[in-house]
């Protein structure tokens, strides 16, 4: 495995993940750990109760999982799509939880959307360019 990380540079798309992942394992420590901390400012408007804080925890290493799953395997479609949908579930859920269930301040989400926004965005623009989608007539695959 560790030739295969020689062969090839880890691209830019991958040390976004990568730095995406870091942040999100750092999140992940403060919902674990920190009862006053950054996940609890993140729900600022409900009393953080150890469940939450721990469900929160494990969905956020999950998703830090994928990305750096996916940081050094860039030409998975499998899991270059399961990364960009944890992005899309994410995102789905907090502006839920902001906008319906009114638990998480406004505020609290621009960090999340300035980072979920990029990633989404530079995960679709590359999603051709690493071998995903139709390839086109005629192609084939080389060996």
């Amino acid at each position: 495995m560790a030739g295969a990380w020689n062969k090839r540079s880890v691209p830019a798309l991958g040390w976004w993940l990568i730095a995406v992942g870091t942040f999100r394992s750092a999140f992940t420590w403060s919902c674990f750990f920190g009862s006053a901390s950054l996940c609890s400012s993140t729900y600022s408007e409900i009393p953080m109760t150890g469940v939450h804080g721990r469900t929160v925890a494990v969905w956020t290493l999950l998703s830090c999982t994928l990305c750096f799953l996916c940081a050094f395997n860039l030409g998975s479609k499998p899991l270059y799509a399961a990364t960009f949908l944890s992005f899309v579930y994410a995102l789905g859920y907090l502006a839920v939880e902001c906008f319906v269930c009114h638990t998480i301040r406004a505020a609290s989400l621009t960090t999340f959307i300035f980072v979920a926004g990029i990633s989404m965005a530079w995960m679709l623009l590359q999603w051709n360019s690493d071998g995903h989608g139709p390839r086109p007539q005629g192609a084939t695959k080389q060996h």
